[in-house]
């Protein structure tokens, strides 16, 4: 009977609001280190006390085996996570699932587009290929937000801007909103080309990941080069409890980064 693995003890070193329920906290091991995560994958992150939540990790710092994570206060452990401060403790467990893949993506231009919090998992992706630009073709980004308050990581996207296209649109403008109003694929019509030298890597509501997709197919790019993360409600992280079961996928196993050849079919599906 295969077991489940204790939690790692990490402890908080650096706790950043980004928006008015959702903070980033960065975590450092108290003893040994977990096995060194990729962009994409995920941890099973408990609140002493309370429970664990899988989480995807939102920054991968080699040096010192700190890991970030953005966390969205929704049910009582991300609130107890979203309270904590530096000094306290979490325990961990991962890394859990597949990443995103960006060895295969050598030479292609890189298309990454995000909805709400969907762009913590994303954003290893952007520092992993900002810090290797020759590696890569051009890199665009696409972030839509429900408003400018709801933007994670708004200092930080104008950083990209020196480096990379990045464009945000929100669903609501508030006062001094000066940016695109709308869903985030209109924002694909500023990008130019699409097609076979494309990878496009989504997160988001999964609503918007297969209107994203679809605009994506009709423009040219290849089913097999877009990848989604998927999230649905996973309690283990090793696939023994089936509540993240999408057809024949369990997302804790097989995902949460598909390509849309596999995912596409299996989403198309009401109530699947």
């Amino acid at each position: 009977m295969t077991t489940v693995a204790p939690p790692f003890p990490y402890r908080v070193s650096a706790f950043r609001p980004e928006t008015a329920d959702a903070v980033s906290l960065e975590l450092l091991p108290v003893e040994a280190a977990l096995p060194a995560f990729l962009p994409g994958q995920f941890a099973m992150v408990y609140a002493f006390g309370i429970g664990e939540v899988p989480i995807s990790v939102s920054a991968i710092r080699d040096r010192d085996g700190a890991l970030v994570f953005t966390v969205r206060a929704v049910g009582a452990v991300s609130g107890a996570l979203c309270r904590l401060r530096p000094g306290d403790a979490v325990g961990l467990r991962g890394p859990y699932g597949t990443a995103w893949e960006l060895d295969p993506a050598t030479g292609d231009d890189l298309l990454v587009i995000a909805g709400g919090i969907g762009l913590a998992p994303l954003r290893p992706v952007v520092h992993r290929v900002l810090d290797r630009p020759d590696r890569y073709g051009t890199l665009s980004v696409l972030v839509g937000a429900r408003t400018a308050e709801d933007l994670l990581y708004r200092d930080e996207l104008e950083t990209w801007r020196t480096s990379a296209r990045v464009e945000v649109t929100v669903d609501r403008p508030t006062p001094g909103w000066q940016g695109p109003v709308g869903v985030v694929t209109a924002l694909l019509d500023r990008i130019r080309p699409f097609g076979d030298d494309m990878r496009a890597l989504l997160c988001g509501p999964e609503v918007m990941l297969r209107h994203t997709a679809h605009a994506l197919l009709a423009r040219g790019v290849p089913a097999r080069r877009i990848q989604v993360s998927l999230e649905r409600n996973m309690k283990c992280g090793t696939g023994h409890c089936g509540h993240c079961q999408l057809g024949p996928l369990l997302l804790c196993l097989d995902g949460p980064v598909i390509d849309y050849s596999r995912s596409g079919p299996l989403l198309a599906v009401r109530e699947l």
